[in-house]
């Protein structure tokens, strides 16, 4: 112990020991002590003299050191010695005295490269990053704290070593999840930090961190901490989750689709009063703005893209940052973030485009956001940062926004110019013949956003006219584009002259690219093209040679789109021109300099503006992408004959009039399709209604079989008593022939029943008719052949519907004769029905019977009425099915008022044949009182079965 006082600074005899041999003796200490206390004062020791002596304590003790961590887990306050010991021999931290006093300049880049090393030599065995991160799960808080301090050195200095280890460690990544879920906030706030490292450019890892349930936990945190006017805390868990999401579209889809974007909504609540902005509010405001970008980036999938786009539209999360645009008091930095954040937010997506024009500055008279942006645009007084991003905003509207693109251009033409408010064309026109260089770009750049991929707002933009000076009059916007190009050193301006003539002539490619009309125009003005021709052919400095590439880009695209309308500025006399003027090796080698350019290549990496100085503003995304797609076609139409120029104009011809036959079948094939989805879903109800009609019919049948069943039972009760009545008297005689017409009447009605039957058949043949035409329907084509053929199939269907429809009108004639026959045979049993009464007498008892007999035959006649409506309702559900075919409409209605007509007749039928069952039961009855033996139902039904062989053999006979 006296060895140790000496070493933490107690008195002691003799020469004081060197770092070096004090180390040693503690490394001695810790590795021979059998006493844990001694051990870890010894840790503690080396501990106090990591800081100053980094080197030494990282040769002698390291080994040592990760020797306690794995066996004195017991004790954990010598395992967070250690644990502190190390991270102060890995870490880069050095106090402020050493850093004043003993190191030299150079020190910390070797410090650093001490670290870095002992890094590596920790991390050779891989045993110790996983005994490291069992540490880390423990609770204990001296050893928690110090391991993920330690973890979180060891990814700074060699992280995809590290990263590599972790990860395929056994629930590596998940152990170090548990660290934001501690009730300490020390631990919890290092846990963002040490995630924040494990996260960096690793998929994998960011993967399994956000399927961990990372973005609930930092939402938590940072609504915990306050949103914006939190403290580091809200910025570091911001900076976590841009590590998971950048460049990870995995991540990017399971935040949306996890509804994280509308829990970003209330981070830009920040209210009316604008005067706290502390400086972690800004750097908050600033992450969380360049967050929202990372999910609507340009460079993401444009799906991913689109659906952000769309979510942060309908949370109301794009109206919150609106708010903060127009809002007075914001910091320059945050606006500027803002309008980037908006740009990208509204860009492609024609939903969030639509609402920005409708947004209005909070002004007296209320102006729109786009007019007040365009206004910072062209003021030479605001921020250059600023004026790139207005116009970055800008760009972003007009993209993929013909709506957008119409609207601008039309501020500038006469008939919608309003003398009383400004618009956004006469802001464009004003920046871009101002006497600011940046401005004339910006303008011009924004004017052919304007005209990008739009050949109607071209050839409108040609009806501009601009009033120079009073008295002249007035010029075209095209004319005084060229004109400012031709007087470009004469004009005195502020900042680069190169730069007002390069924005210029972009906007000029892109106004004539792909619009003969326009190039007609510029070729009209008779000073244009020796203009080119004399820049391009002159040997200038390096600057302007950025301006002859541009120029010899112009006067290729009034070859390679020239119409030949003008006769003096024909394609192969402007080819003669450039071949004796120029060269044409000499015009290819000007025009390769734009594409050749620096500030070229970094303009086409992005499409936002972000240039170091406004010296550097020279090319538009948007243009470099023109400059590739024609750099290659004008270098070979200059080459070209005029021969091949022939050519290839009948090769457009041609492929113009193929354009237009594909445009006519592409047409005629919509409306084929409108006719077949149209036919579908015709069929589909006539085949739902089929589907109702035949449950129908089916159930109908049933109640059929029903009542057929109740009249055969009633038959033979009536078979029994007729059989009694024959074997008695003449009275029964005569009952007997009544009985004999009765059973006639009924084999009609059973002869009806069958033939309704029929009517059933001949319902499922139409049924099967109807599903044949159906069939034809659907194999209804595109071509028109097809469809011709589909027509003569359906006349052929109607013509054997009308055959079928004769049928059934000859088959009613033939039943009406026999109702009338009935009727006639009926009439004939009344007479004698009346003649039998007066013989009869009259007896209580028969009365008795009578009233019985009567109920029966009221019941008969109930049960043949309810028959006679099912048969009405069959009748329906077939005039419905028929009703299918227009063309039979007629007929079909003629043979519903025959067929009406003779189910009308039976029922007159049926009800002249219940008088009669009731007459033959009353004469039963009087019988029976004459006194006729009633006989047992079995001998009357064996007496019924010899009276029908009788019958048979009778029938025989005659």
């Amino acid at each position: 112990m006296n060895f140790l006082r000496g070493v933490m600074g107690g008195p002691s005899a003799g020469m004081q020991p060197s770092g070096a041999e004090t180390i040693q003796k503690l490394c001695h200490r810790v590795a021979s002590s059998t006493l844990l206390d001694d051990r870890r004062d010894a840790v503690r020791a080396l501990k106090a003299l990591s800081k100053k002596y980094h080197l030494e304590v990282g040769v002698q003790a390291m080994e040592h050191l990760i020797h306690v961590l794995q066996t004195d887990r017991s004790d954990s306050e010598i395992i967070g010695y250690a644990l502190d010991t190390l991270y102060n021999i890995i870490s880069n931290d050095l106090e402020e005295e050493e850093q004043g006093k003993h190191w030299v300049e150079n020190l910390p880049k070797q410090v650093d490269d001490l670290g870095s090393q002992f890094t590596e030599i920790f991390i050779k065995q891989q045993e110790n990053v996983t005994l490291l991160l069992s540490l880390v799960e423990e609770f204990d808080f001296h050893v928690r704290w110090p391991g993920v301090k330690l973890l979180t050195s060891l990814l700074k200095q060699q992280g995809p070593q590290v990263q590599q280890i972790i990860l395929v460690s056994p629930m590596g990544v998940s152990r170090l999840m548990d660290l934001l879920a501690d009730s300490r906030e020390v631990i919890r706030n290092d846990g963002v930090l040490l995630l924040q490292q494990l996260t960096k450019s690793n998929a994998a890892i960011q993967k399994i961190v956000a399927f961990e349930n990372a973005f609930e936990r930092l939402l938590d945190i940072i609504t915990e901490e306050g949103n914006s006017d939190g403290g580091i805390v809200v910025e570091d868990c911001l900076l976590l989750i841009q590590n998971l999401l950048k460049n990870n579209n995995s991540n990017q889809n399971f935040f949306k689709e996890g509804s994280y974007i509308q829990r970003m909504k209330p981070w830009f609540e920040v209210g009316d009063d604008n005067c706290g902005w502390s400086a972690q509010k800004v750097t908050n405001l600033h992450v969380m703005l360049q967050l929202v970008r990372v999910l609507v980036s340009p460079t993401n999938p444009p799906g991913a893209t689109s659906s952000c786009q769309k979510a942060m539209f309908q949370c109301g999360l794009l109206q919150q940052l609106c708010t903060i645009l127009m809002a007075t008091g914001v910091p320059a930095d945050i606006l500027t973030e803002t309008i980037n954040t908006v740009s990208e937010v509204i860009r492609g997506c024609q939903m969030n485009q639509d609402y920005f024009a409708s947004v209005n500055a909070p002004s007296n008279p209320p102006r729109p956001a786009i007019v007040v942006l365009l206004m910072s645009m062209v003021n030479e007084r605001q921020p250059f940062v600023l004026r790139c991003a207005v116009l970055y905003c800008f760009q972003c509207f007009l993209y993929k926004n013909q709506k957008g693109q119409g609207e601008i251009v039309s501020t500038l033409l006469p008939s919608t110019i309003d003398g009383n408010s400004v618009s956004a064309g006469q802001l464009l026109c004003g920046g871009l013949f101002s006497t600011d260089s940046l401005s004339n770009w910006c303008a011009a750049v924004a004017l052919a956003h304007a005209l990008q991929e739009n050949a109607t707002l071209k050839e409108q933009l040609l009806r501009v006219q601009l009033a120079t000076s009073i008295g002249n009059p007035p010029v075209s916007l095209l004319q005084q584009c060229t004109n400012i190009l031709s007087q470009g050193d004469k004009i005195d301006r502020r900042g680069s002259k190169v730069q007002t003539r390069v924005g210029l002539l972009m906007l000029l490619c892109t106004w004539l690219s792909n619009c003969s009309i326009a190039v007609t125009h510029f070729l009209h003005n008779p000073a244009n093209i020796p203009f080119l021709t004399g820049q391009i052919a002159e040997n200038l400095g390096e600057e302007e040679q950025l301006v002859q590439g541009l120029c010899a880009l112009l006067l290729g695209i009034s070859i390679y789109y020239n119409d030949n309308s003008l006769e003096n500025y024909r394609k192969e006399k402007l080819k003669q021109l450039i071949e004796k003027r120029i060269g044409r090796e000499n015009f290819i080698e000007k025009l390769g300099f734009i594409s050749k350019h620096e500030l070229y290549s970094r303009a086409a990496q992005k499409p936002q503006p972000s240039f170091s100085s406004p010296d550097h503003m020279m090319f538009d995304h948007e243009f470099t992408k023109l400059v590739k797609e024609l750099e290659g076609v004008i270098s070979k139409a200059i080459y070209k004959s005029s021969e091949e120029d022939k050519k290839e104009e009948e090769v457009k011809k041609t492929l113009e009039q193929h354009d237009n036959i594909v445009t006519h079948y592409k047409k005629v094939i919509r409306e084929q399709d409108q006719e077949l989805e149209e036919l579908k879903q015709r069929i589909s109800t006539l085949t739902s209604q089929n589907e109702q009609l035949q449950a129908t019919v089916t159930q109908q049948v049933s109640q059929i079989q029903q009542h057929k069943d109740q009249y055969n039972l009633l038959k033979v009760q009536l078979g029994k008593d007729n059989q009694h009545h024959n074997s008695h008297s003449d009275t029964f005689q005569m009952n007997g022939i009544q009985t004999e017409e009765v059973s006639k009447l009924k084999e009609e009605l059973e002869e009806w029943k069958s033939k309704h039957e029929v009517l059933q058949g001949q319902l499922g043949e139409k049924d099967s008719l109807t599903e044949k035409l159906k069939s034809s329907q659907l194999e209804v084509g595109t071509a028109e052949q097809s469809s011709q053929t589909s027509k003569s199939g359906g006349l052929e269907l109607s013509n054997e519907l009308h055959k079928e429809l004769e049928m059934l009108r000859s088959q009613i004639q033939l039943q009406s004769a026999e109702i009338s026959k009935l009727q006639m045979e009926n009439q004939k049993l009344q007479v004698m029905n009346t003649a039998a009464e007066p013989v009869l007498g009259d007896s209580s008892a028969t009365a008795a019977n009578s009233l019985d007999l009567e109920q029966e035959i009221k019941e008969l006649k109930s049960e043949v009425k309810a028959l006679s409506e099912e048969k009405e309702s069959l009748k329906q559900h077939l005039d419905s099915s028929r009703s299918t075919v227009a063309i039979l409409q007629d007929e079909k209605s003629k043979l519903q008022q025959e067929l009406a007509e003779s189910k009308k007749e039976q029922d007159d039928l049926l009800v002249l044949l219940a008088d009669q069952d009731q007459k033959l039961s009353a004469l039963k009855i009087k019988l029976k009182d004459l006194g006729v033996p009633v006989e047992d139902e079995d001998d009357i039904e064996s007496g019924d079965q010899g009276d029908e062989d009788e019958d048979g053999d009778e029938d025989e006979q005659d």
